[in-house]
């Protein structure tokens, strides 16, 4: 299991170090997130050894939370300045998000058919006698 956060703490420092050298607006563990993604596309399968530590930090998710929540503390004279803002932020990407969801469902469920995709559950006078 070491052997493997080992793994998971090199592609953050990796992805880190890349947003650092090169000014990337992206946050350094999304960045290690896609090194590993492409390592194990690389590879053509995930490591065991990572199937099996990955659940044990998923079950432990919320301790994970516990910076994002002192940040948020730590700043919260700034969200009090800013809060319209961010409240306007958090409307239009769910929004969006929403939208953009359902679009693409519609177009999946026309692209497959009149079968597929409407969830008709059988009736009861297309079963044979």
């Amino acid at each position: 299991m070491v052997h493997d956060l080992s793994i998971l703490l090199a592609c953050q420092l990796a992805g880190e170090l890349l947003v650092f050298l090169a000014g990337l607006p992206v946050p350094g563990p999304v960045l290690g997130f896609l090194l590993l993604f492409l390592l194990c596309l690389a590879r053509g399968r995930v490591p065991a050894g990572l199937e099996t530590t990955a659940p044990v930090l998923l079950s432990h998710l919320s301790l994970l939370f516990v910076p994002a929540g002192v940040g948020v503390m730590l700043h919260l004279g700034r969200i009090a300045e800013e809060w319209p803002a961010i409240l306007a932020a958090l409307l239009l990407s769910t929004w969006l998000a929403v939208a953009v969801t359902g679009l693409l469902f519609a177009r999946l469920a026309a692209a497959t058919g009149p079968a597929h995709g409407r969830g008709d559950a059988p009736r009861a006078s297309d079963e044979m006698p």
